[in-house]
């Protein structure tokens, strides 16, 4: 599976703090993520993260164009629902998400949820329609 991390500045520590803790999920798959809190969780975490721009030159837009084209199958981030300057990306990523199929988790318990179904193979229907040309995926 492929799966992209955001977040907003004021939850990176909590971003790694979830990545640490399930590290041995999280490895058996494939990360992106925006430069900066790509760093910070591989540094961390050890674990092999693409790294895409930072927000601020687009990362967002360049992840968003990978879950058009169905590259992406789960997207966490991590958000700071008081941080209103950054409202465009996760507005953009959460309609690309609900457009295309794609769980979405915009705080730790959702995205839990999300990695915990992910190592119990909840999420294997991803590959299914990732390798067809599903109407669902539209």
């Amino acid at each position: 599976m492929n799966i992209a991390l955001l977040c907003h500045d004021r939850k990176k520590e909590l971003m790694v703090q979830f990545c640490t803790a399930y590290s041995g999920i999280l490895g058996k798959h494939n990360i992106c993520a925006t430069n900066t809190t790509g760093r910070v969780v591989s540094e961390a975490t050890g674990l092999p993260i693409t790294l895409y721009l930072s927000h601020e030159h687009g990362g967002s837009q360049q992840i968003g164009a990978r879950i058009a084209y169905n590259e992406i199958d789960m997207v966490l981030f991590l958000t700071d629902p008081q941080d209103h300057e950054l409202d465009k990306d996760l507005d953009y990523i959460t309609r690309l998400c609900d457009q295309y199929n794609i769980p979405f988790a915009t705080n730790v318990a959702t995205a839990e949820m999300l990695i915990m179904g992910l190592a119990r193979g909840d999420l294997d229907w991803r590959e299914i329609l990732r390798g067809s040309s599903s109407p669902f995926l539209l």
